[in-house]
């Protein structure tokens, strides 16, 4: 699968894992992975609204079910790499929240898609007495098109698993805007950046 592929379907794959339950703020991580994509995947298939398309229901469920289970601050950092030392502290809160919107917008572009793809969860492999940061794994079944691994880096902050990064197929969804982000701040800045995202998420 081209990378421009697997860009477009990462969205759509990570929205089929997230929603909030009341389990998921103590759950093991991995239990936490098959419990809530078992009921964002039901969300999907019973809400007939979702069902048809309706962009307003579907950008409340992503900003109340699934981004709230992303670390964004953690992300912008690693996104930004070198930059994000270089920015000032109102840019830096100014890029977290435009590339906070980038994803639920594309999230919710992504969900209306959804088209019965189904998950098989993989046994995970650390010891969590002995770690905050795990990763959890899983594989999406598309009918009609190939199996997908997709692997969740997830670290306990307080009580509460977060997501910082995503690969899909062995593409990281950090490392794929942190290339397109570091070429853009090259060409015009991290102002240039925050602006062109604004732009972005305004349109």
């Amino acid at each position: 699968m081209r990378i421009k592929e697997l860009a477009h379907n990462m969205p759509l794959l990570l929205a089929l894992f997230f929603a909030h339950g009341a389990y998921a703020e103590t759950a093991a991580p991995d239990v936490m992975v098959k419990n809530t994509a078992n009921e964002v995947l039901e969300i999907l298939k019973s809400d007939k609204d979702i069902e048809h398309g309706d962009m307003n229901k579907i950008g409340k469920l992503v900003e109340e079910k699934i981004a709230t289970k992303f670390d964004f601050d953690r992300m912008s950092r690693m996104v930004l790499g070198r930059s994000w030392n270089t920015a000032s502290r109102e840019q830096q809160g100014q890029f977290i929240v435009e590339f906070r919107s980038l994803l639920v917008r594309t999230y919710s572009s992504a969900l209306s898609k959804y088209r019965n793809q189904t998950i098989e969860y993989k046994p995970l492999l650390a010891v969590l007495d002995d770690t905050d940061d795990v990763k959890v794994k899983t594989q999406i079944t598309q009918s009609g098109g190939p199996t997908i691994p997709l692997d969740y880096s997830l670290e306990k902050i307080e009580d509460t698993w977060k997501v910082y990064d995503v690969s899909i197929d062995r593409l990281s969804l950090v490392a794929m805007y942190r290339g397109q982000f570091a070429e853009e701040v090259k060409q015009n800045g991290i102002s240039g950046v925050i602006q062109k995202l604004a732009e972005k998420n305004k349109s």
